[in-house]
């Protein structure tokens, strides 16, 4: 994965094209990088999976 793939998933996340993304763990770092960027960041729920995998979903209300 690379950054532009990663900023596009979080996009298709946001505009709810997609319910949920999945990140593997040796794409986490990448992934990573490009949601803390956001202004939007607190909107992003990370579930974290057996193994360093991550699945996200995007909140209505930011994660306080």
């Amino acid at each position: 994965m690379d950054k532009e793939q990663a900023e596009r998933m979080l996009e298709n996340l946001k505009s709810r094209e997609v319910e949920e993304i999945f990140v593997a763990k040796q794409d986490f770092m990448v992934f990573r990088e490009a949601i803390v960027k956001r202004d939007d960041f607190k909107h992003f729920r990370g579930i974290a999976q057996r193994g360093g995998d991550v699945i996200y979903r995007y909140m209505d209300k930011p994660r306080s």
